[in-house]
């Protein structure tokens, strides 16, 4: 392990003294930038953990979003994901991460299989603890869970542990997952052992329980070497207006700042509505930097603060990968100006009823069949576009209405539409966003049928 960290560390490569505007002192590039293309020229950006002289690429490859082959009920393409992670190596991204929980239990195995391909000294791993369910909670079980994945990523040690998505269900399930069974204390000790290289945890939900593990941390019982939190130009200020459970990003990554610890930024797309903005906001974009992709804006402002080790994107598509590395070679940060219009977005975006999906698959399966997040992606993607009407007077309700009941119908299969929904309540735990999935479900269900019966007014 030693001579894994002699040649992955790096003297002070890569870190850039950038910072958001809300959250540090100025937040601009000192390169004059004109305006233009923010594809990349060069080589991957790189950021340094301070703790383990980890060199990581700003570009991280989320393991979320795999692609699945045709006509298998979510069998993963694996000749397709080897293929997207020999590129992001050869571009230099060397950071992974994965899940037990993802692609339905399949990442995990898909991602060692990819990786196991290449030398050990070429990337790094990150994957969960992810006991949710509460019959993972016992001792033995989560110990199981964790050998488990060493197993599956055919790896002697992990490079980032995370506990998964810590405040769901707030401190007594906190407790009940890492403290009442001693695993926390296990994880630290698996830390000295060398099976683990760096410890962190992943936060949504209550943030007593993100308050609590940075007392930890500032108490000495654990040295928490990362944290992955979600950020983005409108979580930053507005997660709460989004969603009153959910805490601001400045916040988050601020308590981070003051005591040195390096964000890991996940959903730097807001769950893809960042990539498909509103026509008139997208323009604002296009207006400035007419060449770069909108996508590309929100990758830069995740990336830009310095605290940042790295920003993950779950890339289904080669396209997707090749653009995100071409925004990280290298990176060109958001200045004041730049900044400011983003906020000036993110606070028109308000203004969208969109629904806080970020598509992370956790409420999935569904017991009846339900395409949940395929429901919430058509029908975001319908209010960005402005398909949404409210009126059957409205000039443009025909071409909306065909719009809508077309489109529903080619994304979404009938049998797992909203009005299969039977209000089991069954998601509702699983959701990191808090969302009331069923009363969510009953609202597009009776939007569509009133666009069906032609009965909207």
């Amino acid at each position: 392990m030693k001579s894994r960290r002699n040649t992955l560390k790096v003297l002070g490569g890569g870190m850039l003294a950038m910072g958001l505007s809300s959250v540090l002192p100025g937040c601009g590039d000192k390169k004059k930038d004109q305006g233009g293309a923010s594809k990349g020229t060069g080589e991957m950006t790189y950021r340094v953990n301070p703790t383990t002289g980890d060199r990581v690429s700003l570009l991280g490859y989320g393991c979320m979003r795999y692609p699945t082959l045709p006509d298998t009920d979510g069998v993963l393409d694996q000749e397709a994901i080897n293929e997207s992670i020999d590129y992001a190596l050869e571009h230099g991204v060397n950071y992974f991460d994965t899940s037990p929980a993802y692609c339905r239990g399949q990442s995990e195995t898909a991602t060692g299989i990819a990786l196991s391909r290449h030398p050990r000294d070429s990337y790094f791993i990150a994957t969960k603890l992810s006991n949710f369910a509460p019959e993972t909670w016992t001792r033995e079980r989560s110990i199981a869970m964790f050998e488990n994945s060493l197993k599956n990523l055919q790896v002697d040690y992990i490079d980032y542990l995370l506990l998964h998505s810590i405040g769901q269900g707030g401190m007594e399930t906190f407790n009940k997952r890492y403290e009442d069974n001693g695993i926390l204390d296990y994880l630290i000790e698996k830390k000295k052992e060398g099976k683990i290289r760096n410890l962190g945890f992943s936060y949504h939900g209550d943030i007593a329980v993100f308050d609590y593990l940075l007392q930890q941390h500032d108490e000495g019982r654990v040295n928490w070497d990362f944290v992955q939190i979600q950020l983005n130009y409108v979580d930053q200020k507005h997660a709460k207006d989004l969603n009153p459970r959910n805490t601001n990003g400045e916040y988050l990554y601020g308590e981070l700042q003051k005591r040195g610890i390096p964000a890991v930024i996940m959903e730097p797309l807001l769950g893809g509505r960042l990539a498909s903005l509103p026509t008139n906001l997208s323009k604002l974009l296009k207006e400035k930097r007419p060449d770069d992709s909108v996508a590309s804006w929100a990758f830069r402002y995740a990336g830009t603060p310095e605290g940042v080790l790295t920003v993950l994107s779950g890339m289904t598509y080669m396209e997707h990968l090749k653009e995100n590395v071409n925004t990280y070679s290298p990176l060109l940060t958001v200045n004041e100006e730049e900044d400011h219009l983003l906020q000036r977005i993110a606070t028109m975006m308000l203004e969208y009823p969109t629904v806080d999906c970020n598509a992370c698959d956790y409420c999935m399966p569904c017991p009846y069949g339900l395409d949940i997040p395929g429901i919430f992606t058509f029908y975001n993607k319908m209010v960005n576009e402005g398909t949404i009407v409210t009126d059957n007077q409205d000039p443009a309700y025909r071409q909306a209405r065909k719009d809508f009941l077309v489109g529903l119908f080619r994304e979404v299969e009938p049998r797992r539409q909203a009005g299969r929904c039977t209000n089991c309540g069954e998601c509702l735990d699983h959701c990191p966003q808090t969302i009331d999935i069923p009363a969510q479900m009953e609202k597009i269900h009776h939007y569509a049928e009133g666009l069906r019966r032609n009965t909207l007014s």
